[in-house]
């Protein structure tokens, strides 16, 4: 399958060195695995390793696309089973109470099509990746080195803040905060965003998951280390949970760049719009094959149609780092890498 052609405006522009800042970046993250985890099992994610639960999910395409954002998964109105994990993005996990930046994975299962990767081009799951903040973090390849050295060395605020003031990195360690300092106290009641473009057909685009309404009130974090879990746990005990699911389409590529996910693309501009429904229906999601089950899933925006194919540096380096890390984490906890069907039981 060979995707859709972009127009000019919304192509990458891949800078000289990024594939030798990739390969560098790859081998700082491999080297910090293999540091972090050469006696401890299971060895877990580099990204996003603490779970607040993988819940079972409908994920419903609206009979009433736009016409100009019906392509890949959104071209025809269905309803395909999903699997979804909500996390926090510490590389150690640690108690709810301390605040941090969160995400929401969405594997879709039973999507047909030749897939991107070719290892993979013959799955049937298709993956979105969006987290709680609408821009990143970091800008490129180049800027990523030195962040994942900083991380490695737990030294991050060098990052933003290194010792020559000229070179700070305020409006990046801006982001950051925006992201990890805002009060959550249920991953199924907050706003997700994709952050980096992507395709959809002949369009770049972002994501974002929203549950719908207004929110009226926040309830108090409880003081277990996992609260989030628990409170996820409590409302689909007897309850649901449902997000709607939507795309807002590049108008302005000055504005809107592909290869800078540090800039949000403004939603007055270019407001999102409703292509999917998500319902998570009441369930149990903490016995322990489900825990299994979920830590075996990799999730990657790589797992994705060609009309979905991540754009832009910071997901190519994505696709790099999540495959290496992947292999090396199912190696070590001697699981098979494997992609659901979305008929699990347990």
């Amino acid at each position: 399958m060979i995707a859709t052609e972009l127009p000019p405006h919304a192509r990458e522009s891949v800078p000289a060195g990024e594939a030798q800042a990739i390969a560098r970046v790859v081998e700082i993250a491999r080297r910090a695995f293999e540091r972090d985890y050469a006696h401890v099992r299971p060895a877990l994610r580099d990204q996003h390793p603490k779970s607040h639960g993988c819940v079972r999910a409908e994920f419903t395409v609206r009979a009433d696309v736009p016409a100009e954002l019906r392509h890949g998964l959104f071209a025809e109105p269905r309803t395909y089973p999903a699997w979804i994990r909500f996390s926090s993005s510490s590389s150690v996990p640690r108690p709810d109470s301390r605040r941090d930046a969160h995400g929401m994975s969405i594997k879709v299962c039973g999507v047909e099509g030749v897939k991107v990767l070719p290892a993979e081009r013959h799955e049937t799951t298709q993956d979105f990746i969006v987290a709680n903040n609408r821009s990143f973090f970091c800008r490129n390849a180049s800027d990523y080195v030195e962040l994942a050295a900083r991380m490695t060395e737990g030294r991050l605020l060098r990052f933003f803040l290194g010792p020559d003031p000229r070179r700070w990195r305020l409006h990046e360690l801006a982001n950051m905060l925006m992201a990890t300092q805002k009060p959550v106290s249920n991953p199924l009641r907050i706003r997700y965003w994709s952050q980096t473009p992507y395709a959809l057909g002949p369009h770049a685009v972002k994501y974002s998951a929203k549950p719908p309404g207004r929110r009226t009130g926040r309830t108090p974090l409880g003081s277990h280390p996992n609260a989030l879990e628990q409170a996820m746990a409590e409302q689909l005990r007897s309850g649901d949970a449902t997000f709607e699911f939507m795309v807002q389409r590049q108008d302005d590529p000055a504005a809107m760049p592909v290869e800078d996910p540090t800039i949000g693309w403004s939603e007055r501009a270019a407001p999102f719009r409703t292509v999917a429904t998500i319902h998570i229906p009441p369930q149990a999601f903490g016995s322990k094959p489900q825990r299994d089950f979920a830590e075996a899933l990799s999730y990657t925006p790589w797992h994705a149609l060609p009309e979905h194919r991540p754009l832009g540096g910071i997901n190519r380096i994505r696709g790099a780092v999540y495959e290496a890390i992947s292999v090396l984490r199912h190696e070590a906890n001697g699981v098979p890498r494997r992609e659901p069907t979305g008929s699990e039981t347990f």
